[in-house]
């Protein structure tokens, strides 16, 4: 009987026994309660009971599908389910990405009387360009996070699948590093431009003797990954040859030395990067079939950067404070706005590139249009690409008053709206920001 009149603070006590940050919401999104780890990372000393959950996860005044973004507690409420999202979180070190499950808690009658939301940090990537991991607030950067948060607790074979210099070996270390796997070894081989015989000799290792110059047994690189991760880069350039005995490696965790009889066992989770398309080699003969669809359990694709240009301004700041961390440098409006009309066939390491280049060439702490490559200044004139915020904007001419920052997002915002037609929650979408926000930068800059 005591457990029908008191259920509240049994949840309430339950909670608090918890590793993992928790509250309790009723169906009005009101908190009722935060155990003790939520108020530690979350709480920043605010009072949280009675507040609602959108107002202190996001500092929003209205449910987060008010906003332009996924809510769990409205999506638990039609499905009767428990619900999962990726959300951008406030945390009081900046915003963070963070996993929402959200569990519904039913009363005597069946109906839903509470909701359970447990956040678990992403470990992998931030919203702000403070953070030394992936960077980015983009839809196509949130999906493809969505994608790795899925993943990363499992054991699971993953395909990267992107262009050069988008990223792949960083996004292969976050995923380990969001696994159980984290406290064991990450091990990175390169298969371009190995041989046969160097590849099964770097992969496997060697006996003494086994051919000439292996004066020493030597282990591979499969054996100095047991029990972490082994990311094998350029997947379409492993010899023919040797994709059996790959194969037989991920079917078996089996394999030998060059030179040995005895089989060997590892513990690996392997994941694999390419930016060839290995369906069409698979067609040509010139990748196995088997192993093609052993290593694509989980594909994940990487956006190239064009595809995610409104995450420039953020990268470019991560970066320079990477490549002149003991300079303040700022770049001007102009300058940003070459920066977002390039294309980027080199993507993120491209811009690393460029901003290492200009700042070489800057002699004050703000870096100029002519600072940039040629190419890059170049992107504003030719109108950029379809896909960024400076379409159309016209070079401006020698001995003219640059725009200023807000000229610039005046001009951005009103080309975007014009190209959604008014429809600010598909702008918001694209921008990778929320309605309400939109909404008042709209109203600030008139």
């Amino acid at each position: 009987m005591a457990t029908a009149m008191h259920p509240l603070a049994e949840l309430i006590s339950y909670l608090d026994t918890l590793a993992e940050p928790h509250i309790l919401c009723d169906t009005e999104y009101r908190i009722l309660a935060a155990n003790k780890v939520y108020r530690r990372n979350y709480g920043s000393g605010q009072a949280l009971v009675g507040q609602t959950c959108y107002a202190v996860s996001h500092h929003y005044t209205e449910p987060c599908d008010m906003v332009g973004e996924a809510c769990p507690l409205k999506q638990s409420l039609a499905s009767g389910q428990r619900e999962r999202v990726l959300h951008l979180h406030h945390t009081p070190g900046g915003e963070a990405y963070v996993n929402i499950e959200l569990a519904p808690v039913r009363g005597v009658d069946g109906e839903i009387t509470y909701f359970v939301e447990k956040m678990e940090p992403l470990g992998v990537s931030y919203g702000l360009p403070e953070a030394r991991a992936l960077v980015g607030r983009a839809p196509t950067f949130r999906r493809m996070l969505e994608l790795m948060a899925r993943v990363a607790p499992s054991d699971a074979t993953v395909m990267l699948q992107g262009e050069s210099g988008s990223g792949k070996e960083l996004v292969a270390k976050a995923i380990h590093d969001a696994s159980r796997r984290a406290d064991r070894p990450f091990v990175a081989v390169d298969c371009s431009g190995l041989t046969e015989t160097l590849f099964e000799s770097e992969l496997f290792g060697h006996e003494k003797g086994s051919f000439t110059g292996a004066s020493a047994r030597r282990i591979g690189l499969v054996e100095a990954a047991s029990g972490g991760t082994l990311f094998l880069d350029e997947l379409g350039d492993i010899p023919l040859g040797m994709q059996v005995k790959l194969l037989r490696l991920l079917e078996t965790g089996a394999f030998r030395r060059v030179g040995a009889s005895d089989f060997l066992k590892a513990d690996i989770r392997l994941i694999s990067a390419t930016h060839r398309n290995l369906r069409a080699m698979v067609q040509e003969g010139r990748f196995r079939q088997d192993l093609y669809y052993r290593l694509n359990t989980f594909p994940i694709s990487l956006p190239a950067l064009r595809e995610r240009n409104t995450d420039v301004p953020l990268l470019a700041e991560a970066l320079l404070s990477r490549v002149a961390p003991n300079r303040e440098l700022h770049i001007a409006a102009d300058a940003m706005a070459c920066l977002m009309a390039y294309d980027y066939p080199g993507n993120v390491r491209e811009l690393r590139n460029v901003l290492e280049r200009a700042t070489l060439l800057c002699d004050g702490d703000t870096i100029q249009p002519a600072d940039l490559p040629l190419e890059v200044q170049d992107a504003v004139r030719r109108g950029g690409s379809p896909s960024d915020g400076v379409a159309g904007m016209e070079a401006r001419l020698p001995g003219t008053v640059p725009p200023t920052l807000t000229e610039l997002e005046v001009n951005v915002l009103r080309e975007r709206l014009a190209r959604h037609r008014g429809n600010r929650k598909a702008l918001a979408t694209e921008l990778g920001i929320s309605e309400r926000t939109l909404y008042r930068k709209l109203r600030n800059l008139g």
